[in-house]
């Protein structure tokens, strides 16, 4: 297993042009998370967070979407409690 803070690039295709995005492998875990509880694939994920990032940069944009999405999730779980 790659460590979590490791750094990794991946290539995918967004609106219809190739890139590379670098992230560490703990965000790129959560990203796939994501996606599947989503029921998409990780390049669609990424071209929805790439079409809503504003001026932010995509890896960025990326890690917030990330944290913002665990961290719903962790405040949801509190309110059951």
């Amino acid at each position: 297993m790659a460590a979590p803070t490791g750094v990794k690039k991946h290539s995918l295709v967004i609106a219809g042009h190739r890139t590379s995005v670098s992230l560490e492998t703990a965000f790129w875990d959560a990203l796939k998370r994501i996606a599947a509880t989503e029921g998409c694939s990780l390049a669609a994920l990424v071209a929805r967070v790439d079409a809503e990032r504003g001026a932010a940069n995509l890896s960025s944009a990326l890690r917030v979407y990330a944290l913002e999405r665990f961290a719903g999730g962790v405040a949801a779980l509190s309110r059951e409690m």
